[in-house]
């Protein structure tokens, strides 16, 4: 074959159609190759005048058709499916040929991958893609990871299709091994607490403030030209706005009220408590699709007539405006979680990650973009190793001049019966941050009577233990 690919994708579903569209549109000459030859084709057929695309009909031919080094981009499901095109492809690779997994793969997996490929002489490179398939089409947030010198030879293809923010990609290498996947994965459970959150405050408008569904899209058209404007919001107000076809009715009040998920979210929360992160934001936003979808236990409540506050009384002040304090000093919570579990991650495996960097490249592209990743950029070009965005100057001032109203939402809520998990878990936080004192000493006491797990005391070194059991109950250093 005389004509090379500069770059092969190899599953050519949705994602990976438009990938491979993606690069053929910036003039790289792409590979194609799909499990079955029949998608192949029809992407040929459909979409061959947007550039030059190398169908194949076999790994082999596939592989052939590729320049050296070889990049081979798999977009298949994440778990057996890609370790089994791992296998395919593999043994039909040189050593310097690349693997590049651009799913949503456990960063775990993304370890043990590039680890046994690595010492076959092949790069393997987990590449967090966030976009949905409008992004992957039109330029995504590219997250890739892996061995820095893979990135020579590949990164300049990623940012070519990636998108642009004041002409600057939004595609940078983020670290070795699982590094670009953990930071996708954290990406998705900031999104999981941003969505949760945006829905507390459409319940919020509409149950205490008597909205509909067409008045509250108005009101997050409005929001998305301030402070809080973000894709995320423009999308909310697009879905109040909708009309059911069918009945008449506004959209939302059409789709069942169970939540589905894929599993990042899940993941972000199980990484977290291993390196013992505190991200409650994003685990109240994973359980509360997991309430959403136990029906058996909401529907015996509805059943059993779980009675809800006797007196529901007025939000004692301007709902409106009080909503939209409590939702962007809770999105900054969710995303100072985020950042220090991606520190913490970073720590931990020695990936040196850099923060205002994953700022950066989430201006744009990804479904997380908002206006303010711009101040957590600026944030972290201060000071890479500030401990939490809540003490930069611009998030500090943010959400002090919230905090009144965020307690007033949080109240309104308890009050009316409302769940707001989101809302009232990002409160809690913050209090604890600023606590000069934690009930944290009682727990300790309580784990060195059962278990004599000791402590330690504030008036001196060391560590101690009390013999609750003995006469007088001495303190004995431990």
């Amino acid at each position: 074959m005389s004509q090379k690919a500069q770059i092969g994708v190899t599953g050519l579903a949705v994602m990976g159609r438009n990938l491979a569209r993606n690069f053929a549109r910036h003039g790289h000459t792409v590979a194609l190759h799909n499990r079955s030859y029949g998608r192949t084709k029809e992407l040929v057929e459909e979409f061959g005048h947007e550039g030059t695309f190398l169908p194949a009909e076999s790994a082999e031919q596939f592989v052939a058709s590729l320049e050296r080094p070889r990049r081979v981009v798999i977009m298949v499901k994440a778990g057996p499916a890609t370790d089994a095109v791992i296998d395919e492809f593999a043994p039909l690779l040189e050593e310097g040929d690349m693997l590049i997994d651009a799913g949503n793969a456990h960063y775990a997996d993304t370890r043990r991958r590039e680890a046994a490929l690595k010492a076959k002489g092949l790069h393997f490179v987990g590449a967090g893609v966030s976009g949905g398939e409008e992004g992957a089409l039109h330029g995504p947030s590219i997250m890739p990871g892996g061995p820095k010198e893979s990135y020579e030879a590949l990164g300049p293809l990623l940012e070519d299709i990636a998108a642009k923010v004041d002409g600057e990609p939004c595609c940078v290498h983020v670290g070795p091994d699982g590094a670009g996947h953990f930071v996708k994965m954290v990406h998705n459970g900031i999104e999981y607490a941003d969505m949760q959150l945006i829905a507390e405050a459409y319940d919020l408008l509409r149950q205490v403030g008597g909205h509909s569904p067409a008045e509250i899209a108005g009101i997050f058209t409005n929001w998305n030209e301030g402070r809080l404007g973000s894709y995320l919001i423009e999308i909310t107000a697009e879905v109040l706005k909708q009309v059911d076809a069918a009945t008449g009715k506004p959209f939302v009040d059409i789709v069942v009220d169970r939540a589905e998920q894929k599993g990042t979210g899940r993941w972000t929360v199980q990484a977290a408590l291993d390196l013992g992160v505190p991200v409650s934001g994003i685990a109240e936003s994973v359980f509360a699709r997991a309430i959403s979808g136990g029906v058996p236990e909401r529907t015996a409540a509805t059943d059993a007539g779980l009675p809800g506050p006797a007196v529901t009384g007025q939000h004692a002040g301007d709902l409106r405006a009080d909503v939209e304090q409590a939702l962007f000093a809770s999105k900054i919570v969710a995303y100072a979680q985020g950042f220090q579990q991606i520190q913490a991650a970073s720590k931990e495996y020695g990936w040196d990650i850099d923060p205002g960097a994953m700022a950066k490249i989430w201006r744009d592209g990804c479904i997380i973009r908002a206006k303010f990743l711009d101040f957590i950029k600026q944030a972290y070009d201060k000071n890479p190793t500030l401990p939490t965005l809540l003490v930069d100057q611009y998030f500090l001032d943010a959400v002090s001049g919230a905090q009144d109203a965020w307690r007033r939402v949080a109240v309104t809520a308890a009050q009316q019966g409302i769940p707001a998990p989101g809302f009232s878990s990002a409160l809690a936080y913050y209090d604890s941050l600023r606590a000069s004192r934690l009930p944290a000493a009682l727990i300790q006491g309580q784990r060195d009577f059962f278990g004599a797990h000791t402590y330690q005391r504030v008036d001196k070194p060391g560590s101690f233990h009390t013999l609750w059991a003995a006469e007088g109950r001495p303190e004995v250093d431990a």
